[in-house]
């Protein structure tokens, strides 16, 4: 089970390669970022934007940038992606817990002239790792169906992609984080699509 507030997790940061050997500082999000999500946003076409928040976004309040900011290290985990030589901001994932603690629903969003060179990739790997340290038996997502770059992605990651019964143009995506015996007798977790 999930507690509640939690002080800041230091040790969920990271300096990471990107293919094209790009280094980057990942670590979880705090509220003074919000800066540094504007300068994302800002660096977000509109059409990602669109399929990110499957709506156009014409302005960046206060609030909602807080909303993306302010969070509650024990309901949920962000990581905000630096880059190490210009300290630009290149993206974000998330993940929300569900009530229960089993579950999690993620988001992310790129810098678009950053998209294709594994930083996606990197975020979401983390993010599934951070997930399977807090329990979680599942992470959850909803995707656009033109949305083809998230969804492959989704399906090489393990997630099992379904078209949401709702809402034709939307896929559910579900990546279920299954408990292992490893080698040694410990029990972890491993992905799998359900």
């Amino acid at each position: 089970m999930i507690a509640g507030d939690q002080p800041y997790p230091s040790q969920w940061e990271r300096h990471l390669v990107l293919s094209d050997g790009r280094r980057f500082f990942a670590r979880p999000i705090r509220p003074d970022d919000e800066p540094l999500v504007l300068q994302l946003l800002q660096h977000v076409s509109a059409e990602d934007l669109r399929l990110r928040f499957f709506d156009s976004i014409r302005e960046f309040t206060h609030p909602f940038v807080a909303k993306l900011t302010q969070i509650d290290y024990g309901r949920a985990m962000a990581f905000i992606a630096l880059d190490e030589t210009s300290a630009e901001t290149l993206g974000v994932v998330r993940v929300y817990f569900d009530t229960t603690g089993e579950a999690g629903e993620y988001a992310i969003l790129l810098r678009s002239d950053i998209k294709g060179h594994g930083l996606g990739w990197s975020l979401m790997q983390m993010m599934i790792e951070y997930s399977r340290s807090k329990g979680l038996k599942r992470i959850v997502g909803q995707i656009l169906q033109e949305n083809s770059v998230m969804l492959s992605m989704c399906r090489d990651l393990g997630f099992k992609v379904k078209a949401d019964t709702d809402d034709r143009g939307l896929c559910d995506v579900t990546l279920v984080l299954e408990p292992v015996i490893a080698s040694d007798g410990m029990t972890g977790l491993s992905e799998r699509g359900s």
